[in-house]
């Protein structure tokens, strides 16, 4: 006799041999699990994985339906893997990025897997839903380099072009087929036993071979076979393919579930999830969580999807059918659903599933409206390719009305880096605008105000992003939480868009305060990607800060960075590139040599010409600092080529120009230096850097007279400078020049003044970079107040190494005033206090004075004590030679 209708049916049968087949294949350091829809694949890993005495540690994951987001892919294994890791932090670090680094995805994921521990699983189900061709391409590399201790188990419907040749050959790779997976005949009677089903030998049989052992069409016929009157002749009438018979069986199931199962189970189809809320919502009864947690423990092909069994599925297979029946008993009620389905989507935040069923329901307009005012914010959060697959999913002949279509292809167009494309539809968005209500129509304006701004930006045309932040005072006045999120996403953009364009002109104060603001509200609305672009971009407006201030600057961005998974992402770069000049300024060489690496493994995927302007720039200041001087002047003509795309001059146009000609000159290249120097920019020529760029010529060109001329502009403040970085270069140029001429006091003279410009913040590259080493080692020690960086910087151009500096030294004293700081230049030295006092041509009372403030200050007990206090905040060179300390 069979189960009266709606009585729930058993859990499945437990396949002994076929989880011991799965757990010898798992011996592999990968195991492919390839069979079609309704073969049991899932069902095989949860038994699997259920098991008894299980030792090892699982990291699962289930991968969306046709997901095409990479990043939306390598975040859940990502997270899959921190979590059976016992990894401390939530789900929340792991934030996506419009920038998503897709080459360096799988790396994290290694990095994660490869810290020593227990023997671990790494199981990917449905794994054919992953359409993203990239990130097949990365998880192929990550199999091949899997650690000892990690074994990967995948399970598909389908081969995908994951290239396992290698891992196959290798012996590594086990394979489970659909044949492996098929009922036997004995598995197909216990099925049916423990259903409740009483069968003769013959028809038991008989269903066996007509399902061919197909899990899925076994499971059905259970289900049916359960409630049905005569069990025998349900055997004997159906026939033909997989699907047929699972159509056949769906329809004979549906019969004999209650009315109001029946009415669940049609109506909660057209979603990929369901929960409780949204299944009453659509069938228009409560009660919906209930019957979905019964057809769950009858194992109806429901799953749950969280451990508080508030979020259900239905086996895919088993909703594509359960859509068939909809659109043939209700085809009208269809579009309906899709639209019920879409508002509470979007009501509760899942916008890319409520434009898909607004798609789906054939409103067009709408999902264009949706996908306008979104597209911006889930390009924040990592949804790239979604996008473009909602845009594809527009047919050509969808009619849509004004500017939202255009604005959202715009939107991708823009992320993707198709600049050009980007433009053209933002043209036909303004255009488009037409007559509509005003708070609609100034939405739109202020949305593509805000897209033409990063387009400036990532065009280089970085005077034009002024023009576009009329909208920061003018918001979307929306009483709607989304108007006031949207609001929010576009003015912290809109501020750290503008704080990059004022930091290129050189109004770094202003620039400074835009991104403070930016990063503060992006803080606030929980936006940690445009957070890190803020603080990132703060390293730039903070050039004229000490190297100290960057660097620290620089660090905190690059650690939140990190925290997020963003150590090598595009959003970084700024504070990857500016950490790098830093330690280039003070002669640490091989120090920034590794952040400069770290920045081209950022900026592979970047399409501006920003930060790929400063990465050659570093690289060219690195190589002349190593007096590699070819390799430089290639890196700075790289720079000038970026520079091209820049509309109009830019901050750091002067010192790049002026870097570029004096490399020239070194390398004995006159005619075309001089050739160049006569066509810089007429904005360039009054600067204090081609001032430089004309001493450094005149010099290779044997015209000291002529470089004292060039260089006494910047030293007099008639040419305008960057910082003091050029001051100190030309007071070098004068030193050389001065020796050319023989005047021996006044290139000491000179070199001193370079010296004490230099001694705060221990500038080294200008001396690198003028080849001031013998004017240097020409200087008597006691003739200079600063003998301790004179030592090291003359150890650091003969090639010795630089003393690792300690970056977590607190900065807790007060400033030193600058005759203490003076005095302090002496005290490394053995110097008495009144020789000292006779140095500085103050009394010894003086100088005893400023040593008890220094040893105050310092929190210092004497002289000794001192002197390392001061070298560990960088007040002094490195140098741990005392000779004498009285």
């Amino acid at each position: 006799m069979g189960r009266k209708p709606g009585e729930a049916a058993p859990r499945l049968i437990p396949r002994a041999e076929l989880v011991a087949d799965l757990d010898r294949a798992a011996e592999a350091k990968v195991t492919l699990i390839s069979a079609p829809a309704g073969s049991g694949k899932t069902s095989l890993l949860r038994a699997w994985a259920d098991g008894p005495g299980r030792a090892y540690r699982l990291a699962s994951v289930q991968v969306q339906r046709d997901q095409q987001d990479c990043q939306q892919f390598w975040l859940a294994v990502l997270a899959a893997v921190r979590q059976a890791s016992g990894t401390p932090g939530d789900g929340g670090q792991l934030a996506a990025t419009p920038d998503f680094n897709e080459a360096t995805a799988g790396e994290r994921v290694l990095a994660e897997l490869a810290e020593p521990g227990e023997r671990t699983f790494l199981v990917i189900d449905d794994l054919h839903e992953l359409t993203s061709a990239e990130a097949l391409l990365q998880l192929t590399r990550l199999l091949e380099r899997l650690p000892p201790h990690v074994h990967a188990i995948l399970a598909t419907r389908r081969d995908l072009p994951l290239r396992m040749h290698k891992l196959r050959l290798s012996g590594d790779l086990a394979e489970i087929r659909a044949a492996d997976l098929r009922f036997t005949p004995e598995e197909t009677r216990e099925l049916l036993k423990t259903s409740g089903v009483a069968l003769s030998e013959a028809s038991a049989t008989q269903l066996h071979e007509r399902t061919e052992g197909w899990a899925a069409g076994l499971r059905l016929a259970a289900i049916s076979l359960a409630s049905s009157g005569d069990p025998e002749r349900f055997v004997a009438e159906f026939s033909g393919s997989n699907r047929t018979v699972a159509e056949y069986l769906l329809a004979e199931m549906l019969e004999s579930q209650p009315s109001d199962v029946q009415h669940l189970l049609l109506r909660t189809s057209l979603p990929e999830c369901v929960n409780g809320e949204l299944a009453d919502l659509l069938t228009g009864h409560p009660g919906s969580e209930r019957i979905l947690l019964n057809l769950e423990d009858a194992n109806a092909f429901v799953v749950s999807l969280d451990a508080d069994r508030t979020w259900f599925r239905y086996q895919h297979l088993f909703a594509d059918l359960l859509r068939l029946e909809l659109r043939r008993r209700l085809p009208e009620q269809v579009p309906v659903l899709h639209r019920l389905a879409a508002t509470w989507f979007a009501g509760h935040g899942w916008i890319a599933e409520a434009i898909k069923h607004t798609q789906s329901a054939g409103d067009w307009c709408e999902a264009a409206r949706l996908l306008a005012d979104h597209s911006f914010s889930m390009t924040l959060d990592g949804q790239a390719q979604t996008i473009e697959a909602l845009l594809r999913a527009f047919p050509p002949g969808a009619v849509t009305d004004g500017a939202d279509l255009p604005l959202a292809r715009a939107t991708s167009d823009l992320t993707q880096g198709r600049l050009d494309d980007a433009a053209a539809y933002l043209s036909v968005a303004e255009g488009s605008i037409g007559p509509m209500p005003p708070e609609r129509k100034h939405r739109l304006e202020v949305a593509i105000a805000a897209l033409r701004l990063s387009l400036a930006r990532k065009r280089g045309h970085l005077s034009s992003v002024l023009e576009q932040v009329r909208f920061l005072a003018s918001p979307v006045s929306g009483q709607s939480d989304e108007d006031i999120a949207l609001d929010s996403d576009l003015r912290a953009v809109a501020l750290m868009n503008l704080g990059i364009a004022e930091a290129w002109a050189l109004a770094n104060k202003d620039s400074e305060r835009h991104l403070q603001e930016g990063a503060a509200l992006a803080r606030r609305i929980r936006r940690p990607y445009l957070e890190v672009a803020c603080l990132a971009e703060l390293a730039f407006a903070s050039k004229i800060e000490p190297p100290a201030t960057t660097r620290r600057q620089c660090l905190e961005a690059i650690a939140l960075a990190e925290q997020h998974g963003w150590g090598a992402e595009p959003v970084i770069s700024p504070a990857l590139v500016n950490l790098a000049g830093t330690f280039i300024l003070t002669g640490e060489f091989d120090q920034a040599e590794y952040w400069l690496q770290r920045t081209a493994a950022a900026v592979e995927g970047d399409t501006g010409p920003v930060i790929r302007l400063l990465l050659h720039l570093g690289n060219g200041m690195l190589l002349s600092g190593r007096r590699r001087l070819r390799a430089a002047l290639a890196e700075y003509l790289a720079a000038e080529e970026l520079q091209a795309d820049l509309e109009g001059s830019h901050a750091l146009a002067s010192q790049l120009a002026g870097w570029r000609l004096s490399t020239q000159a070194r390398l004995g290249q006159l005619a075309e230096a001089r050739a160049a120097l006569a066509g810089v920019d007429a904005e360039l020529t009054g600067s204090g850097e081609i001032a430089n760029a004309r001493a450094a010529i005149c010099l290779a060109e044997d015209n000291p007279a002529g470089a004292l001329a060039a260089a006494a502009d910047v030293l007099t403040g008639s040419a305008p400078v960057i910082g003091h970085l050029t001051v100190i270069e030309a007071n070098l140029l004068t030193a050389l020049a001065h020796r050319e001429l023989g005047d021996r006091r006044a290139a000491l003279a000179a070199t001193e003044s370079a010296l004490a410009l230099a001694e705060a913040d221990r500038l080294v590259l200008p001396f690198a970079m003028t080849g001031a080493v013998e004017l240097l080692e020409a200087t008597p020690r006691h003739e200079t107040a600063h003998a301790a960086l004179l030592r090291d910087i003359i150890d650091i151009l003969r090639g010795a190494p630089v003393a690792p500096r300690n970056e977590a030294a607190p900065l807790e004293t007060a400033q030193l005033s600058p005759t203490e700081l003076r005095v302090l230049r002496f005290l490394p030295t053995n110097l008495s206090r009144p020789e000292i006092a006779s140095e500085l041509s103050v009394s010894v009372n003086t100088v005893n004075t400023h040593i008890r403030n220094i040893y105050a200050k310092l929190q210092a007990q004497d002289r000794s004590s001192a002197v390392q206090r001061a070298r560990e905040m960088r007040l002094l060179s490195a140098d741990p030679t005392i000779t004498r300390i009285r």
